[in-house]
């Protein structure tokens, strides 16, 4: 498991792999907020593109670590994890490019609708499954509804059993474009990359508070979730479906 940054041409690069469909327990969601915070803080860099290796995109938060979650103050701090990682790219000063090449599941979805600009392939199938365990996407609802309106959040959260397309994402707006292979997702992301990089840093930051307008809550909103999701971990019928 790793999480890795590098820099080319203005443009950082994070790029994450867990064996385990790309989940992301504490420690890999941390390094990757490291990632953010050092490309967010380097001058030379204008640009992230966030990628993974291995055949899913993200299968969201860890649920082998959730297992070993005994009192609430573990579970919440298991879930502050996504929480602070929202809060982490919310935050930044440039934009951050998404290149989805498989599944998303769960927290995979928050970390997708938290990029500004998502591309992704015709696999890139979605799915909200915390429903189906006993929890609910509380931590990433800001995130997601912000990105796909409402109506489209419920469907996908209510649904937790079933996949959602590509297609779909697509047409609800959490991928901007789809793409039948990954030759043409990383060459059209990269090329998007490179442009925006060649713009002025101060328009960019300032097109992205734009964007960001009215999030500032979150800053205590993602931990009040956090606490609800940590809570409803706990109950007997979540934790029997989790260890199952």
């Amino acid at each position: 498991a790793r999480v890795h940054l590098e820099k080319k041409n203005k443009v950082g690069k994070v790029t994450f792999f867990h064996p385990k469909g790309n989940s992301l327990p504490t420690y890999m969601l941390q390094k990757l907020i490291k990632a953010f915070k050092d490309a967010d803080a380097d001058a030379d860099t204008a640009v992230v593109i966030l990628e993974s290796r291995g055949n899913a995109f993200c299968a969201g938060a860890s649920l082998k670590e959730l297992k070993n979650v005994k009192t609430l103050e573990e579970a919440t701090a298991f879930f502050m994890g996504f929480a602070n990682l929202l809060n982490t790219i919310r935050k930044m000063s440039k934009f951050v490019l998404a290149s989805v090449h498989g599944k998303i599941v769960g927290g995979g979805v928050g970390l997708v609708a938290a990029c500004d600009y998502a591309f992704a392939t015709n696999t890139a199938s979605i799915k909200l499954s915390e429903l189906s365990i006993g929890l609910g996407p509380y931590v990433i609802e800001p995130v997601v509804s912000r990105k796909i309106g409402t109506t489209a959040f419920a469907q996908l959260s209510l649904d937790s059993a079933h996949w959602k397309s590509a297609q779909w994402g697509l047409d609800k707006g959490l991928y901007a474009e789809c793409f039948n292979d990954q030759q043409t997702l990383h060459q059209t992301v990269n090329k998007k990359a490179e442009r925006l990089a060649n713009y002025a840093p101060e328009a960019c930051r300032e097109l992205r508070k734009l964007h960001w307008k009215d999030t500032q809550n979150w800053e205590s909103l993602l931990p009040k979730n956090a606490k609800i999701t940590a809570q409803l971990s706990l109950s007997n019928f979540s934790q029997n479906k989790i260890k199952s």
